[in-house]
């Protein structure tokens, strides 16, 4: 189970790398304009899914900054964000990397941010949440770059397993 989410993880740095070198070649108007997301604009949209991360995040680990919403704009310039987005997806990597059996049959507590509950889930599960939730958001970035006329995007995970670094993984 643990290489399956070391997997993903990888996975997760990888597409998130080519979706930030597709945003990298938006103008900034294109960036930031409303494209009928649920996260409004590309920034928006990014922001999201980091600030989602740093939260589960701290779910997770108990270390970390967790924003307050999961609409707060961490930072407003794509080099900011791609370079915290780069540090969040490393951090992923290691703590996957470092989980034994015994936390990954686990549980853990959080309180949730919408409605301040106190929640016990099972690791595992919540761990297919946090990769399919990027994998959900990646796909509106996505959908944002081809509405704007830019190509598509080969984000799939088979194309990741094709790669010299996803190899060890298929």
């Amino acid at each position: 189970m643990k290489q399956h989410f070391q997997m993903f993880a990888a996975y997760n740095s990888w597409a998130n790398q080519r979706v930030y070198d597709a945003a990298a070649e938006l103008r900034e108007d294109e960036f930031l304009c409303d494209a009928g997301a649920f996260f409004k604009s590309m920034m928006g949209t990014l922001n999201h899914v980091l600030a989602a991360d740093r939260i589960w995040m701290k779910r997770f680990t108990g270390d970390g900054d967790a924003p307050a919403s999961l609409d707060e704009i961490l930072f407003h310039d794509l080099p900011s964000l791609r370079a915290a987005r780069e540090a969040e997806d490393r951090r992923i990597v290691r703590w996957i990397g470092g989980l034994g059996d015994k936390a990954l049959t686990g549980r853990f507590t959080y309180m949730t941010v919408t409605d301040m509950r106190t929640i016990s889930q099972r690791l595992i599960p919540s761990l297919a949440h946090f990769f399919n939730h990027q994998t959900h958001h990646r796909g509106q970035a996505h959908t944002i770059l081809t509405s704007l006329g830019r190509p598509s995007l080969s984000l799939d995970l088979i194309y990741f397993q094709r790669t010299e670094e996803g190899r060890g993984f298929a």
